[in-house]
């Protein structure tokens, strides 16, 4: 017969062991033979519901404290059917004995043979005539304070199970912790792929962070110093997450400051050598979007190029803001890649943000996005805060609108132009 059961978790809540004293049973249970409390609640004002577990396994003994007088209390002091099963029969019996549990008697060996048969005349003579087959086991009984008598076993095939099931846990947490270990070390790498330090410029105040929605992930941003008093802002986003998009991101930060010593003048040629070996080094289905800024300390002129980034705000001292659209597609998409720069000129009081998607796809619990808009509010209302200052307002109203866990990784630069190349009122040496 096929079952029409579908595939679910079942198995047995408990088996009811009927106790005189609820409290003094536990104390016997969890004392005595060191088993632990699955379950205790009570159910309104008298019945408790007390329950417990031996330390391995999932058998569970419910405690029953029935009425006095009860067709219940009748049972308790009996010859229960549940078998307790150990892979070391002798050495629960000593320590059990010590601790004043009352058995039946020693420990004993028993040979049981069994044969199986078909209902059938046939099958029957069949397995009469085959030798049956026998297996071996340790044997004793045990009582608890209230008489209930259960029985303890272990069996040839049962203990050699059971040594199995302990090798393969042992063997499970030891892999649970190397790759906890493996994955704080990853995060401790991934931490130090950060920029540590701001180059100090006369003209340009800024500060970014990185709040990743695993230990580590695929945001990225930076800062480089390409000479001539130049600097690169950095970000991009690395599709996917954790480990995964993590190890790809790593890739791009190195591709970056490896060939960076080209971008003076050539950042078209920079972003194509980076895209080629982006592309060589990764699976046909990985791509990030990038964008990469030059920001010149003299002129205050901001070159770049917007790699299917999100559009960075650039909000000016006058209030009005601009949107530095995509100028080319995401990296690692296509080999023949055209990567053409824009401008802007920044004036003493503008604001520059760029940040990822995790910023403006923030949901609330209405479904809501954080949008753009609400970004572009709160950059004015907090605008007069130092860079590092309003980075860490932006995040935490983030954190406001979307209270629940954070779905993706969250990365913004905020840069500052300042009134004078020698105003240093918002220099801010943290990240």
């Amino acid at each position: 017969m096929t079952s029409t059961l579908p595939d679910s978790h079942l198995r047995i809540h408990a088996v009811n062991v009927y106790v005189k004293d609820q409290e003094e049973s536990l104390h016997f249970y969890v004392e005595k033979l060191g088993f632990r409390i699955a379950f205790d609640a009570r159910i309104g004002s008298r019945q408790r519901l007390l329950a417990v577990a031996p330390p391995e396994g999932t058998a569970v003994l419910a405690l029953v404290q029935p009425e006095p007088g009860s067709p219940q209390a009748q049972l308790i002091g009996r010859a229960t059917e549940v078998v307790l099963v150990t892979d070391d029969v002798p050495a629960a019996y000593s320590e059990w004995r010590r601790r004043g549990v009352r058995f039946h008697g020693a420990p004993r060996l028993r040979r049981v043979a069994y044969e199986q048969a078909e209902a059938s005349t046939d099958r029957l003579r069949s397995a009469a005539a085959e030798p049956p087959t026998a297996w071996g086991g340790v044997f004793t009984r045990f009582e608890d304070i209230d008489g209930n008598s259960f029985a303890l076993v272990s069996f040839d095939e049962v203990s050699r199970a059971a040594e199995a099931q302990r090798r393969a846990a042992a063997e499970r947490l030891e892999a649970e912790r190397r790759a906890a270990r493996e994955l704080e070390i990853a995060t401790q790498v991934q931490a130090r792929l950060f920029p540590q330090r701001l180059p100090r410029l006369r003209a340009l105040v800024y500060s970014g962070a990185c709040v990743q929605t695993r230990s580590v992930g695929g945001d990225y941003y930076d800062f480089l110093e390409l000479g001539k008093d130049r600097l690169a802002l950095i970000i991009g986003d690395v599709a996917g997450k954790g480990m995964p998009a993590a190890l790809l991101m790593a890739n791009l930060q190195a591709n970056l400051r490896s060939l960076c010593g080209i971008a003076l003048d050539q950042p078209e040629q920079l972003l194509q050598s980076v895209n080629r070996v982006f592309r060589e080094n990764t699976a046909d289905n990985a791509f990030a979007t990038l964008f990469y800024s030059e920001f010149d300390d003299r002129t205050r002129c901001l070159r770049y190029a917007n790699c299917g980034h999100l559009p960075a705000l650039l909000m000016r001292a006058t209030g009005c803001v601009e949107r530095l659209e995509t100028t080319a597609t995401a990296l690692g998409i296509f080999s023949d890649w055209e990567c053409p720069t824009a401008e802007r000129q920044l004036r003493p009081g503008d604001l520059l943000a760029i940040y990822t998607d995790g910023i403006t796809e923030a949901f609330n619990p209405s479904g809501e996005e954080f949008g753009e808009e609400r970004l572009i509010e709160m950059l004015h209302r907090s605008r007069d805060l130092s860079p590092a200052d309003l980075i860490t307002a932006v995040f935490d109203e983030v954190r406001r609108f979307s209270p629940h866990e954070q779905r993706d990784d969250v990365t913004l630069i905020v840069a500052k132009c300042l009134e004078s190349p020698h105003q240093h009122g918002f220099v801010d040496d943290r990240v």
